[in-house]
């Protein structure tokens, strides 16, 4: 049976520990137990009273900061692997760790279920090489000893004068016939950096009358030309008046040790699943390229790659899967550049590119464009055949940065700016791109404690019949009403929130809120009012997200027909086998469906009639121009045909003029949401909405309740 390994979460988050459960219930290295505490002398408590496998420690805790928890942990828990986490600011501090002893580190923003798992992953394919090591050189070790030492002795001329039977078999030369020879021809030793002759050990160890040891990395040729890596010493001997009349040396093999050692130290230096140099290598070898680019007057070139939806991919097709991909994708990179550059695997799908000496940064572009091709070619493995795309930022030396730290942390920036153009490109860094991610990094930090703090608020706006004016629904619109900033759109703050993993816990919130304000209305006695919530990709694929929903209907009691889930095409169409396995377990719950922001995805209508879809949303952007642009009102005008001929309900999002509402009315529309009807609204206005004889709230157009 399995031994269980028990592992130790030290951090104050909640929305972590979370992250880290969900990971431990995906792990396939375990089983594994799982115990969290939120302060380090919680931790030692739990260090001094159980085994722990391994240690996950935040750097910020209430009661230690930065590289004293670090310090503490290896004082109260020697030899335990221990993975620090921290802040974008806490690089240096997480870096430093890893050289006090820590064996790994993710970054705040980095950290989700994912991250987790991969850390998890590695390090206990790191815990398995490392045993693995450590089992052969022990066996070696236990060789060595039961076979003993070779010795060797000569005389004051340095002529040989005894082997004994290990001595033998290494040099190749009997006792009998190496005796009187000069000790060069039998023991012929050379430096193994230099090639060439090793200083004689005996010479020394006669003329300094003491022990010299060997010369370092000292080869010796057997007979037969064959080579062994030896180490030890060689001792005068003396007579009985203390006259040196000879010397011996004692030798043995270090060749699987010494090869056992060099393995260890690049394990220490390289990634495990790609062998590619890791991080620390990394930056390294950059600070080297920028010595030799100031002494010869040639520039650095960074490049960071990060794989554009990997994450489905795992989720999909499984871990097995996303690794081959990652070791596809890492030989590409290798590929693409120079034996003098340097890939490295930075964790998770994330890659960067040295370009040791380059003299234009315009030759960086070229490698960039060389590698976004290289990436989105065809990946094959057993039925699967997949197409990436990648975004690429890039920072040059001496332009962006003089040391390695700050050259990855641009390239970074300009890698995300590459993301928030659409993906599959390459971004130069630029200074204002700096400026942008303080903002970025800034709602990050406060966007973590909103939840806590009940900084969100929904708002809801209806949705109208177009034939009978009534409102049909409403749509859950989430709005951050931060204490300093004020309202902050949900342009500015979702997309975020999407990156750092914040959606989950967010979706949920929206979703459970969402459902107790309707089931709320219909308490009340108005009019029952299904409401639909948008849903992300992250949500929509995340493991246990039907669970949630049953969970949330039955804690709010609302009747599953009266909610509405949003999902984009995008969303849907990743992956379209799965999600419609998903679509249907939400159907048979009884909850509604519609397609979001239709027409600006990429749809398969052949997909698009086996999903369980309710509802077609048409996109603003086409609804806008329709009375005045005849391509968006013929697309608008085939969209309601086609979703009519697949018993569609047909909704148009943005609908703000009469004008509009009548072409909508003229080809079939049938419902419509937007600012000619009502802008979204707060809980208690939308209530007054849906009171019976009342007049809309701000409204250019008339619409009741049903009734």
């Amino acid at each position: 049976m399995t031994d269980i390994r028990n592992l130790l979460l030290i951090d104050e988050n909640p929305a972590h520990a979370e992250a880290f459960r969900e990971a431990l219930l995906n792990a396939k290295d375990g089983p594994f137990k799982f115990e969290w505490v939120q302060t380090l002398s919680q931790s030692v408590e739990q260090l001094r009273e159980k085994t722990i496998w391994a240690v996950f420690a935040s750097l910020s805790l209430p009661d230690s900061q930065g590289l004293d928890t670090i310090d503490k942990l290896l004082e109260v828990a020697p030899g335990v692997p221990i993975l620090v986490m921290g802040g974008a600011a806490d690089e240096d501090l997480s870096t430093e760790a890893l050289r006090r002893g820590a064996k790994d580190y993710l970054l705040d923003g980095h950290i989700s279920t994912y991250s987790f798992l991969r850390a998890i992953r590695n390090m206990a394919e790191r815990k398995t090489a490392e045993e693995v090591l450590f089992i052969e050189k022990e066996r070696a070790s236990v060789t060595l000893n039961s076979i003993g030492d070779a010795v060797l002795s000569t005389d004051i001329l340095g002529n040989v004068t005894y082997l004994n039977v290990v001595a033998e078999k290494f040099t190749g030369w009997t006792c009998a016939e190496a005796i009187g020879r000069p000790l060069h021809e039998v023991f012929h030793i050379i430096d193994g950096v230099t090639r060439i002759p090793a200083s004689d050990p005996m010479e020394a160890a006669i003329k300094e009358n003491k022990t010299v040891k060997l010369t370092p990395d000292c080869i010796l040729i057997r007979r037969d030309g064959s080579e062994s890596s030896i180490e030890d010493s060689a001792a005068p001997i003396h007579d009985r008046s203390g006259t040196v009349t000879g010397a011996v040396v004692v030798f043995h093999d270090v060749t699987d040790s010494r090869a056992m050692t060099q393995e260890m130290s690049h394990l220490a230096q390289h990634d495990i699943l790609t062998d590619l140099p890791n991080r620390l290598l990394l930056q390294d070898r950059i600070s080297q390229a920028i010595v030799a680019a100031r002494r010869n007057n040639t520039k650095v070139a960074v490049l960071f790659v990060d794989l554009d939806g990997f994450k489905d991919i795992n989720d999909s097709l499984g871990h097995a899967v996303g690794d081959s991909v990652l070791q596809s994708v890492a030989k590409r990179l290798v590929s693409c550049v120079r034996s003098s550059d340097t890939v490295s695997r930075q964790g998770g799908d994330e890659f960067v590119v040295l370009l040791s000496e380059i003299y234009q940064p315009s030759e960086a572009g070229i490698i960039a464009r060389k590698i976004l091709a290289a990436v989105t070619a065809s990946h094959r493995f057993e039925q699967h055949d997949m197409r990436l795309t990648a975004s690429i930022g890039l920072s040059t030396y001496p332009e962006d940065g003089q040391d390695a730290e700050t050259l990855l942390k641009n390239a970074d920036m300009a890698m995300y700016e590459g993301k928030k153009r659409g993906h599959n490109n390459y971004q130069f860094f630029r200074q204002d791109m700096n400026a942008r991610t303080i903002v970025r990094n800034s709602i990050e930090a406060n966007l973590r404690g909103a939840l806590e703090r009940q900084e969100f608020v929904l708002h809801y706006q209806p949705k109208i019949n177009l034939q009978t004016r009534k409102i049909t629904g409403a749509e859950a619109l989430i709005r951050w009403l931060h204490p300093d900033r004020g309202l902050v759109p949900p342009l500015q703050f979702i997309p975020i929130a999407e990156e750092s993993g914040l959606i989950l816990p967010i979706g949920q919130w929206v979703l459970r809120e969402a459902c107790r304000q309707a089931q709320d209305w219909i308490d009340s006695g108005l009019h029952a009012t299904p409401v639909a919530v948008n849903v992300s990709s992250s949500e929509f694929r995340s493991e246990g997200f039907l669970d949630s929903l049953r969970a949330i209907l039955r804690d709010t009691r609302l009747d599953p027909r009266y909610l509405e889930l949003e999902l984009t095409e995008s969303v849907l169409m990743q992956h379209a086998e799965s999600s419609s396995s998903v679509l249907s377990a939400i159907k048979s719950i009884g909850v509604r469906l519609a397609v979001d922001d239709f027409g600006t995805g990429y749809s398969s209508l052949s997909y698009l009639k086996k999903f369980p879809i309710d509802s077609l949303k048409i996109d603003q952007s086409f609804v806008r121009d329709i009375d005045t642009d005849t391509d968006d009102a013929t697309i608008v005008s085939a969209v309601i045909t086609m979703a009519k001929s697949l018993r569609q309900c047909v909704i148009a999002e943005g609908v703000e003029t009469e004008e509009q509402v009548a072409f909508l009315q003229a080809h079939g529309c049938d419902e419509a949401q937007g600012y000619c009807f009502s802008k979204p609204v707060v809980p208690h206005e939308f209530a007054q909405l849906l009171k019976p004889g009342l007049a809309p709230f701000a409204t250019h157009a008339s619409f009741s309740v049903p009734v």
